[in-house]
């Protein structure tokens, strides 16, 4: 197996044309556990840890664009208050140890459905920005899972950054597992409230082939929600909103939990985290 690793960004991305087969590396709490149950045994990683670039973020054009070699530890401590969906979920991720070293750009990557990351992304509307020695592009996050721990990149491009709104409401993201921490998710949800713009905001985890949205139960909610009284939902509507919830998602029966089980879980969330959400904005 060959090593690479740049100094720069711009060494990266030639480094990635030159080996596009080459698994890029960062934390390495997915890539290590592939290797090591030799589930994966790529040509060459391409290690990112030295690239400073990757490690820094900023405000661009309203939005908060964030690298994608910041840690979980930093988003919950530097971005807290702006992502605070993208925090909560961050700090579900693990232990210290693995907060400390993962990264949100290596969930992008890894596209796994049970990501923890990907259903406040999806929530808050971000976009994935891709790079390689061609150019930079960016894509929705709902555009960017394709298959099962499949994406959209190709194979000379890296993940830049992230790019997502900080937050003008509130935003929620709830999980369900055998413990709040160190556990894959048997179902995930992430809800933003976007007081600015009118609208909800929704991300699903662990129930489906690839990271999902529920686009019924946002527009149900966005045009349910009384946006200039700020009362609280009804019981029936925030029932509504759990079944559209339910009705988006498509798991499976796996080790972790059935269908079923999956099912009526994120419609209780659902309803939990948007009746949170809404309260905090």
């Amino acid at each position: 197996m060959e090593f690479l690793q740049p100094a720069t960004w711009a060494e990266a991305l030639a480094m990635k044309a030159a080996h596009p087969k080459a698994t890029p590396v960062a934390g390495g709490t997915d890539v290590m556990v592939e290797i090591n149950l030799d589930r994966h045994r790529p040509e060459a990683l391409l290690d990112l840890t030295r690239v400073r670039e990757l490690t820094e973020w900023g405000m661009e054009d309203g939005m908060l664009r964030v690298g994608a070699g910041v840690t979980y530890s930093r988003i919950i401590d530097e971005l807290g208050d702006r992502l605070p969906g993208l925090a909560m979920a961050s700090r579900t991720v693990g232990s210290p140890q693995i907060r400390n070293r993962g990264t949100v750009g290596g969930n992008l990557v890894t596209a796994s459905p049970a990501g923890d990351a990907h259903p406040p992304l999806l929530a808050s509307g971000a976009f994935v920005e891709l790079a390689s020695t061609a150019g930079t592009r960016r894509m929705p996050a709902r555009d960017f899972y394709v298959g099962p721990k499949r994406t959209a990149m190709r194979g000379d491009e890296l993940v830049a950054a992230f790019l997502v709104p900080p937050s003008v409401g509130g935003q929620q993201f709830s999980k369900v597992g055998t413990r709040n921490a160190m556990v894959i998710a048997v179902c995930s949800f992430a809800v933003a409230v976007d007081h600015a713009a009118r609208k909800v905001g929704t991300g699903i985890g662990s129930a489906g082939p690839t990271p999902l949205t529920a686009p019924d139960a946002e527009r149900f909610a966005t045009g349910e929600l009384d946006w200039e009284s700020r009362r609280p939902p009804s019981a029936a509507a925030m029932a509504r909103f759990g079944d559209l919830v339910a009705a988006a998602a498509s798991p499976i029966d796996d080790i972790r939990g059935t269908a079923a089980y999956r099912k009526h879980a994120l419609g209780v969330m659902a309803r939990r985290c948007l009746t949170w959400a809404w309260a905090a904005a």
